[in-house]
Parts: structure tokens; sequence; C-alpha cells
């Protein structure tokens, strides 16, 4: 499993799901937007090691190709920057460890874009000024259900010239 470090903590992505649907054909002309919906969970949590569910979606506004991409993300290092990569930065709204995965995501994302011949999402999607205000929540483990994938959707847009 690669692993992807992040200041002082490292970040191993399994993906376990990659899926694209590809719903029309690339304009001719035009930007395209970007809109990134993420789900995070914490699955479990050990002293110098939490576990977090991701499920990431990305679909493209004019609409041509929607990419779905599920999977576990473990972040390991001192428990206190393990804190700080879970927390959501203020100036951007996105936690630190999203970055980390969705630089794995992103080799997913191209290598399908590439098959069904369809814009990819670019490299630095979270890091383009052009994108709104993104809502992130992370979801402590929860007793009652196990597993399931927190309800509350990061959604940020932005432009890319495809």
């Amino acid at each position: 499993m690669p692993s992807v470090d992040i200041g002082d903590v490292s970040i191993q992505v399994a993906i376990s799901s990659v899926s694209a649907v590809k719903l029309n054909e690339k304009p001719a002309s035009g930007e395209l937007i970007f809109d990134v919906g993420a789900k995070l969970e914490e699955k479990d949590r050990k002293s110098g090691k939490v576990t977090v569910i991701f499920v990431l979606t990305v679909g493209t506004k004019p609409t041509v190709v929607k990419f779905g991409i599920e999977g576990l993300a473990t972040l390991t290092g001192k428990d206190s920057e393990i804190e700080k990569s879970l927390e959501i930065d203020p100036e951007t709204k996105i936690p630190r460890m999203l970055y980390g995965v969705y630089q794995r995501a992103f080799m997913a994302l191209y290598l399908v874009s590439t098959i069904l011949d369809t814009p990819y999402p670019p490299p630095d999607l979270f890091h383009s000024s052009k994108q709104p205000t993104p809502k992130v929540e992370i979801s402590p483990p929860s007793a009652t259900s196990p597993g399931q994938v927190a309800d509350e959707t990061a959604t940020a847009g932005t432009e890319a010239k495809q």
C-alpha cells in the first residue's frame, strides 16, 4: 500500500473501488467546472494510528463524466500530528489528510478518464483559488452503525481548461 507524507504524518491509501460514467461527449470549447464531494468516517483509532473510510465523487459542469472512488486512509505518526491532519483547516475548509488521499485518488481518476476519453480533474484540484469553500465532516466511529459513512458532503468546484 503506497503512502503519502503530509508533514509529520504518513498516509497509506488503499483504494477499494473506482467507478466512472461517461454521460456526454466533451464540449467543443469552454471550461469545465469539477465538483467534488467527500464523505469521511473514522473507522479505527489506536495510539499513533487512525483509519478513515473515504468516498470521493467528482463530476463536471457541464455534465460530461462522473467519477467515484472509495477506500481506506490510514494515518500514522504522533497523535498530536494526526489530530492536526484530521482537523479542518480554517483557511481552506479541508482537512490536510484529504490532500494526501486525493494525491493517490488522482492517479486512478486520470487512468480511468484516459480509458473513457473524458476530461480528468486537475491534480491540484483542492489547491485552486477559484474553488468555493467546501464543507467537510469527519465522523467518529459509531457504536450503533459501524461502517456507515458520514452524511456531510464537501462540495467544491474548480475551473480547468481541458
